[in-house]
């Protein structure tokens, strides 16, 4: 797709997120900690990784990169996400022992959906879900290494989560009325996002989070909110949790560390995205990630 002006999300979400400076509250603060509870677990960090897909073997190491980042999300207890593979693969990434949810791609053929799910209840999965923004291509209904793609209604949807007694997690979702669908069909879980900037001038999803949060919270359901897109540092992961989110994926920022180093490599991007996270809620008087609000943000529409 063509246009003369900018329409790339990404560098529009790049571009809002940067705009959203942070004030200090120190007096009293003390050294924050990260940890959260999440669906009935306890995690170190309210940082979690992306449901990529179809990552090679890099440099010629044993493991795929998929199960490298999964590794490192086992030994540094976080939760871990993984996207479109087959099968043989998921039950590679379930014996590393990491918590993993499983969001499985809007198939045509629904038996296929299905299957993948049952699969991942199975081997072991933390949790799975549906990519819901991959329905969609330039020429209609989008085709995905090959596999079809098709519209998933509301119906759909709840039988998905009323097979499985696992957390559900809805993938891409960018409306408030989304949000809500979710919230009324059962779902554990929605991740606020524009799949790496598949609509031109997609919202931001931290421009979108505040009415998303408000909107679930009127609707007294309790449905956690993760966000991704645009998440490079723990500064970014403070900016969506003070504006309701709890928790954010980072994404291809992740990318370098883990082609390069693998396990090792990957391991410590995410500590020290988790380490400028404590940093940032340290300086801002927050020494629980479940207190944090917006207080100390000063957003794009509040500079002069």
């Amino acid at each position: 797709m063509a246009y003369e002006r900018i329409s790339d999300a990404n560098e529009i979400t790049a571009r809002y997120m940067d705009r959203i400076l942070l004030t200090e509250r120190l007096i009293d603060s003390t050294v924050a900690d990260t940890t959260i509870d999440f669906l009935g677990d306890t995690f170190s960090s309210p940082v979690m990784t992306p449901a990529f897909s179809h990552l090679p073997q890099y440099n010629g190491r044993e493991m795929t990169g998929l199960e490298e980042y999964s590794s490192a999300a086992k030994a540094l207890n976080l939760l871990n996400f993984v996207g479109m593979m087959e099968n043989d693969l998921f039950s590679r990434i379930a014996k590393t022992g990491a918590k993993t949810v499983r969001i499985v791609k809007p198939y045509a053929d629904n038996g296929k959906v299905r299957d993948q799910m049952q699969f991942a209840e199975e081997a072991g999965a933390w949790g799975i879900g549906m990519d819901i923004d991959h329905i969609f291509g330039p020429d209609g209904l989008d085709v995905c290494v090959g596999e079809k793609m098709d519209v998933q209604t509301s119906e759909m949807l709840g039988s998905y989560i009323e097979s499985t007694k696992l957390p559900f997690f809805v993938k891409g979702v960018l409306s408030v009325e989304d949000a809500v669908k979710c919230a009324d069909l059962g779902a554990k879980a929605i991740i606020v996002s524009h799949h790496h900037g598949r609509l031109p001038y997609a919202v931001p999803p931290v421009a979108i989070l505040p009415k998303i949060k408000e909107a679930l919270t009127d609707s007294g359901k309790d449905v956690k909110i993760i966000v991704d897109c645009g998440i490079t540092s723990g500064a970014d992961v403070y900016k969506c949790l003070a504006l309701g989110a709890d928790a954010a994926a980072v994404g291809r920022s992740m990318l370098p560390s883990l082609q390069e180093d693998g396990v090792e490599g990957i391991s410590k991007f995410l500590t020290d995205v988790t380490g400028e996270l404590r940093y940032v809620m340290s300086f801002t008087g927050f020494r629980k990630v479940s207190e944090i609000d917006s207080r100390c943000l000063v957003l794009p529409h509040d500079i002069v």
